[in-house]
């Protein structure tokens, strides 16, 4: 027994730090250094035991590290979401909310219906002035000329949807 733990010690190794750094790496921002070496350290298992015990037996190694990181990997992502891992300092818990004061965007609400004048011909986008503020616009589509008077009539997050105003 202990002679066939020895000559596996280095398929064994490479299986569980190779499952290690894939586990790491899900907790990672995108794809870095720990799921390249988890995947190198998985490749070498395989090919060890492909030199060592023959194709048949590198398929079914491969088989079950396939197996054993996406069973690692589902625990882990659940005891984030709701088990002891969640309760660490790994897991942010904080929100940013609009009832907090955070915005992506500056609220053009307050613009909704005002009058003002374009500075550029809008093809369909360019620059309005409305009360002094200079707004990048869009109009419905139609091109209008420089100087011509225009009102906003939708906003949509940052854009703003203009129209000529009838004289």
């Amino acid at each position: 027994m202990l002679e066939l733990i020895a000559v596996n010690l280095p398929i064994v190794i490479c299986f569980l730090i190779g499952v290690g750094l894939l586990v790491l790496e899900a907790f990672m921002p995108g794809f870095g250094v720990a799921g390249v070496s988890g995947i190198v350290v998985e490749v070498v298992a395989v090919a060890v035991t492909w030199l060592n015990h023959g194709p048949v037996a590198a398929l079914g190694m491969l088989l079950i590290i396939l197996s054993v990181v996406a069973i690692a990997i589902s625990m882990s992502l659940r005891s984030a979401t709701n088990g002891r891992l969640s309760k660490s300092r790994l897991i942010l818990r904080e929100t940013e909310s609009n009832e907090a004061g955070y915005r992506s965007a500056e609220d053009m609400e307050v613009f909704l219906g005002r009058e003002g004048q374009t500075t550029t011909v809008l093809r369909p986008t360019g620059i309005a002035e409305f009360d002094g503020v200079r707004l990048n616009v869009v109009s419905e589509g139609e091109f209008i000329q420089s100087g011509t008077a225009v009102r906003i009539v939708r906003i949509e997050g940052s854009r703003i949807l203009v129209r000529p105003v009838s004289a």
